[in-house]
């Protein structure tokens, strides 16, 4: 199964929020082992933000976080078709635009889950679930299908 993303997954994985945070990113990202990760190209955009303003960290440690996670997974551009599907979502919907670009990459890349916590767990949208790896437990996370 293809599983895309969002950065926060990734920024509690580097550890960000704290020690618990980053053991259940870790355990999310363990329990997929076999399925291809994507990450949309402003996931990790967002993660080198956070990681330099909130985190401070060096420039150069969080460009090196950013490229190991760029090597691990398949990373999806923004295209001008995501922006335009985020758009009508953000519309129809009232996501974010951001959050919508998140959604609209991983169905544009045939991703059947985007792992986020910004957003509304349980929402189907163009065969993606969005499921949230830190709300209810990471047991139940790949619950529902594969």
């Amino acid at each position: 199964m293809r599983v895309a993303l969002d950065t926060n997954v990734l920024v509690y994985a580097e550890g960000v929020n704290g020690e618990d945070h980053r053991q259940r990113a870790h355990a999310a990202l363990t329990s997929l082992a076999g399925d291809d990760l994507v990450v949309p190209a402003q996931a990790l955009a967002e993660l080198f933000t956070v990681l330099t303003r909130k985190a401070r960290w060096p420039a150069g440690q969080a460009r090196a976080a950013v490229l190991a996670w760029h090597d691990a997974c398949l990373v999806a551009d923004t295209t001008s078709a995501v922006l335009l599907e985020a758009m009508d979502l953000a519309a129809m919907h009232q996501y974010s635009l951001w959050d919508a670009i998140m959604l609209a990459t991983a169905a544009q890349t045939a991703c059947r889950v985007l792992l986020s916590e910004d957003m509304q767990a349980g929402f189907l949208w163009r065969g993606v679930e969005i499921r949230n790896p830190f709300g209810g437990g990471i047991s139940g996370l790949m619950a529902g299908g594969t």
